[in-house]
């Protein structure tokens, strides 16, 4: 019988009382505290299934909109700006951050929108913020590339994640925490940065199920502003905890996409009326959506979750001030006062 254990980075503060760490059974991280494994029964059902929307999707070709975002990037202003799916570049107190970078075209991931900038034009970043391993969300051609061009470059984000940055940029610092840990980011920080819980998974090869944890990243300012970045998950009780410990949470960036055939990807992702629950949950301020439209990862068609989001919105059901920005599009904070 594989063996339990509670694990923690005992080198980070650990904010919620009592917590005594993340649940392991065996080398396999828990979704809180149980085992979650997706079966390859789901996937193969999924595979031989017909899909009811095939024909609308398969006249749906509609991308998100694109513009260049090179003058922000070039800048030293503060804000935050798309680069499609779960990818963000975020500057906060002259902090330039980004988030599960994924700038590039792979097997089964082609991009259907182009960047807002060209990969070389991403320099001058500080910290990369990971939520998990997925290939989706950590992508190893675009870690290298930050890396190689920004020399300053920190990682952060689940634990686990250091022996697989380790396999693709030795030199990479990187600093790896449980739920409910604070990250040091030395004491001239201009913000705190927080890893919290997200419900989900990994799985990267053959054998490594839920060897390296999967979760969240919450930003707070000295103001106390706070800005959450969900990741990927699906629709759990964690959401309430993290309003409870820092809420209400002024921009929140939330999944929206890849949520059909519900039998595969309720265990993973939230469908738009979920993720506006989870905002007003939150009790956020700011919903700005993200993981749809950049890549093809299920059934639904590619305008649905956005128009779902919006028609949520416009309903009165969604507490939050809607954004939808086109990729490379800049969000400014002062604005959101």
């Amino acid at each position: 019988m594989a063996s339990v254990r509670f694990v923690r980075n005992p080198d980070l503060r650990t904010i919620k009382p009592a917590y005594p760490g993340n649940k392991m059974v065996g080398n396999a991280y828990c979704n809180g505290q149980e085992l979650y494994e997706p079966q390859l029964s789901t996937l193969l059902k999924w595979q031989l299934s017909k899909n009811p929307q095939k024909e609308e999707k398969k006249a749906d070709s509609w991308t998100p909109d694109v513009v260049d975002g090179t003058a922000f990037l070039r800048s030293q202003d503060d804000g935050l700006l798309w680069l499609g799916h779960s990818s963000f570049v975020l500057r906060v107190a002259g902090v330039t951050m980004i988030t599960d970078p994924l700038l590039f075209s792979s097997v089964g991931l082609r991009r259907r929108h182009a960047l807002p900038c060209r990969p070389e034009d991403l320099v001058g970043i500080d910290l990369l913020l990971l939520s998990h391993g997925h290939r989706d969300h950590l992508d190893e051609p675009s870690v290298k590339l930050l890396a190689r061009q920004n020399p300053q470059l920190r990682a952060f984000g689940p634990l686990g994640l250091q022996k697989l940055l380790r396999g693709m940029v030795p030199q990479l610092p990187v600093q790896e925490a449980g739920w409910w840990q604070q990250f040091d980011l030395g004491p001239e920080a201009p913000f705190e940065l927080f890893e919290l819980p997200a419900s989900h998974w990994y799985r990267r090869g053959l054998r490594d199920v839920n060897e390296v944890l999967w979760g969240s990243l919450l930003l707070r300012l000295p103001d106390g502003r706070t800005i959450y970045f969900a990741g990927d998950t699906n629709m759990n009780g964690h959401f309430e905890e993290v309003e409870r410990q820092f809420g209400p949470l002024d921009v929140v960036l939330m999944p929206i996409g890849a949520y059909k055939p519900a039998y595969m990807m309720a265990g993973s992702h939230t469908n738009p009326h979920e993720s506006a629950k989870a905002a007003n949950q939150l009790r956020a301020g700011h919903l700005v959506p993200m993981h749809h439209g950049t890549f093809d990862l299920s059934d639904e068609p590619a305008s649905e979750p956005q128009r779902l989001i919006s028609e949520i919105a416009a309903s009165g059901m969604l507490r939050a001030e809607l954004h939808l920005p086109a990729v490379g599009e800049v969000l400014r904070w002062q604005d959101w006062a």
